[in-house]
């Protein structure tokens, strides 16, 4: 599982038929203080996150057993919004 921010969309106007009516977010990985880290990734988003919004993000396997997501082709999908991140050390 992953913790990104969203930092736009994607708009793809030919796609496979079992994610035609899906959202494409780009997406950066964060530390859990926010920083950004690592290289942008495109996910399918499962619960209505927005621009600005920190999310969790499932990958490989992990994605297609995501609502709504069995036997679509998919490699990453934003299944949750983050309201806060605590961190204690």
């Amino acid at each position: 599982m992953l913790l990104a921010r969203i930092v736009g969309t994607v708009v793809a106007t030919r796609k496979d038929p079992r994610l035609e009516s899906s959202k494409l977010l780009l997406t950066r990985p964060v530390d859990p203080t926010g920083v950004p880290e690592g290289n942008h990734l495109v996910a399918i988003d499962t619960v209505d996150a927005g621009v600005g919004d920190t999310v969790l993000i499932v990958s490989g396997s992990s994605a297609r057993l995501a609502a709504g997501m069995k036997d679509c082709p998919v490699d990453a999908v934003v299944v949750g919004v983050v309201d806060h991140v605590d961190v204690s050390e």
